[in-house]
């Protein structure tokens, strides 16, 4: 198993998008990036904490590879768009890699080299290293599954949930 640390934009797209996916095992919403501990939503809200709202995805790389996973990341999201993801505007939006070591460092700067070949305009994606990672309120987790038919998740998370259901169709758990 492996985990990646990925921000871009609100969490409950990147949370909706990477558990339709096979492999993976785990989406965990959280907060990361910021000096703030222990940060509350509200709080992460307000732009002050420094944090980032971030998922943490865990997945089997003999089913889903790291790669695909990253480039998943690039596909759902605007790397272009300086702190913010269309209508949420703030660092705590930004567009980030949250690297675990060398290892994983070297792999995100790949993912980034790659997604400069399909995205013009420069890319504004930070590579940072993992600090602490807070696992956002309960009502987070899994909030398009759970909040289906609310307005943000039909206006915006559930075109970048079919995007990633077309662009990689065989990576997607059947419905």
């Amino acid at each position: 198993m492996q985990t990646f640390v990925l921000a871009g934009g609100c969490f409950w797209c990147l949370d909706a998008v990477y558990r339709t996916l096979k492999g993976v095992q785990d989406v965990v919403s959280g907060y990361t990036g910021g000096a703030t501990a222990n940060p509350s939503y509200e709080a992460v809200c307000t732009g002050m904490t420094g944090h980032a709202e971030a998922v943490e995805v865990t997945f089997d790389e003999t089913v889903i590879p790291a790669d695909v996973i990253l480039d998943v990341f690039f596909t759902l999201h605007d790397p272009r768009q300086l702190n913010r993801q269309g209508n949420d505007i703030g660092t705590q939006y930004r567009s980030a890699m949250f690297y675990d070591g060398e290892e994983q460092k070297q792999l995100f700067e790949a993912a980034l080299e790659r997604a400069s070949e399909i995205w013009d305009g420069g890319i504004v994606t930070t590579l940072e290293p993992l600090g602490e990672y807070y696992r956002a309120e309960e009502y987070h987790q899994d909030f398009f599954a759970k909040n289906p038919t609310q307005g943000y998740c039909l206006a915006v998370a559930l075109p970048k949930v079919n995007k990633v259901r077309k662009s990689y169709a065989e990576y997607v758990l059947a419905s």
